[in-house]
């Protein structure tokens, strides 16, 4: 019997440990997959965040270093220096990326190192109990701001496709929203037309992807899928912003 479907090479066999119904998983399987597709998981690098992903080195079958907060796009830039035959892609949620690594992120972009990154946005830091992050939306409730985000206080939620897109540097920048079988297929094309731009030498790429978290969000899997459809896509639009 033909087998059609089963665990890519790019993941190693160990069960995750993300809440049902997150993201993540989906995500890894994705990154996985595209790895066997290019055939490049024995050139790969991954950088991992500080996080709920902060084990990604224990599931993924490339090499993989472990950065401190936020600094994983200046740990990615090092290692593509060094190694600039090898695929190197950092994975960072948004409170790495946003919050404390938002330095890091926007002199990588300027700078327009041939790197690939995969920015997961859930809103929130699911990791160390639900706080407010740099991409909590106006109103939304979360354990320090429980009454809703107030822009008078807390300022408004960080676009990063839209800001890092005013830069020169970025070949390559997408939101992706995969809550369907089509924004699956979308955020899979966007991913790899990451590494591939990487491969040619193209520069910087950014895919954000959409993401849930139903646990901090007190939400099903289902429910959460249709919050971000509802209420994300609205501050975050999906599109391609950067395409050089």
């Amino acid at each position: 019997m033909e087998k059609v479907f089963g665990r890519p090479k790019g993941l190693t066999n160990v069960e995750f440990a993300y809440c049902a119904g997150c993201h993540h998983s989906i995500v890894h399987r994705i990154i996985a997959e595209t790895m066997d597709e290019l055939d490049i998981i024995h050139n790969t690098i991954g950088i991992c965040p500080v996080g709920c992903a902060v084990f990604m080195y224990e599931y993924m079958s490339c090499d993989m270093i472990e950065a401190a907060h936020g600094r994983a796009p200046a740990v990615a830039t090092g290692v593509k220096r060094v190694l600039p035959d090898r695929v190197v892609f950092t994975y960072q949620g948004d409170g790495d990326l946003a919050s404390i690594g938002t330095a890091e992120i926007i002199h990588a972009a300027a700078r327009g190192e041939n790197i690939s990154v995969i920015f997961i946005n859930n809103t929130t830091y699911g990791m160390t109990g639900g706080q407010m992050a740099p991409t909590t939306l106006v109103g939304q409730k979360t354990t320090t701001c429980p009454a809703g985000r107030d822009p008078k206080v807390a300022g408004y939620p960080i676009r990063v496709c839209e800001m890092l897109a005013t830069l020169d540097g970025p070949s390559y920048i997408e939101r992706v929203c995969p809550t369907s079988p089509a924004g699956l297929a979308k955020t899979k094309k966007a991913i790899r037309k990451s590494f591939e731009n990487q491969i040619e030498g193209k520069g910087f790429s950014l895919v954000e992807v959409l993401s849930n978290c139903p646990t901090q969000w007190k939400m099903n899997p289902i429910e959460s899928f249709r919050w971000i459809d509802e209420n994300m896509t609205k501050w975050f639009p999906p599109g391609v912003f950067v395409d050089r």
